[in-house]
């Protein structure tokens, strides 16, 4: 499958971009940038010097993806979001001179196979959001997020489990969960959930 991107956006020759995928109106794509097959990348959006996507990801509209992120397999940003990549971000160094890119240590955000997240979300690396989880609009997370973990607020505190589908999973009693459009079965152990075969 061609890959499709529009005249306005600028994409790095260096980037690599994989089969069938789609880069919008005034989006920027950056140097050594490598996206896997059949992504998205959304008006307006960045993707930094670096970052990996995976195949079948989706970058919605002005969202900000700072190198070095990684993102997993059919991993979702929504709208505005920002993965960020500094500790302590100034513009100059305690001197007053301008910072370059060799006077900070780039940190990155690590997004696995399959999570999500919601619209304005903030991550602040380095964070690593685990598998299928699902950060809700407008959290800012600090600690990583564990699989199919629901979180919100600020700082996101997980509230509920969520499946692969991506809707709140449902207590069988004890620690035993169950997905409502799938029927998949999970068992909770600590902060942690794993899908039964």
């Amino acid at each position: 499958m061609a890959v499709r991107i529009i005249d306005s956006a600028d994409v790095a020759e260096s980037a690599t971009i994989g089969d069938g995928s789609s880069i919008w109106h005034l989006a920027q794509v950056r140097e050594g940038a490598v996206l896997g097959a059949n992504c998205i990348v959304g008006r307006g959006a960045y993707i930094g010097t670096g970052v990996v996507m995976g195949d079948n990801c989706k970058v919605q509209n002005y969202a900000l993806v700072y190198e070095p992120a990684k993102l997993g397999n059919g991993v979702f940003i929504g709208p505005q979001v920002i993965l960020t990549n500094d500790h302590y971000p100034r513009a100059v160094t305690p001197d007053g001179a301008i910072k370059t890119g060799d006077d900070w240590d780039h940190v990155g955000v690590t997004i696995e196979d399959g999570a999500s997240i919601g619209a304005r979300a903030v991550c602040v690396a380095p964070v690593t959001v685990g598998a299928w989880a699902l950060v809700a609009a407008g959290s800012v997370v600090i600690n990583d997020v564990p699989p199919y973990a629901l979180c919100v607020g600020n700082p996101a505190r997980r509230v509920r489990w969520v499946g692969e589908a991506g809707v709140p999973l449902v207590s069988m009693g004890g620690n035993m969960f169950q997905c409502p459009k799938t029927g998949w079965t999970y068992r909770e152990s600590g902060e942690r959930l794993t899908r039964l075969p």
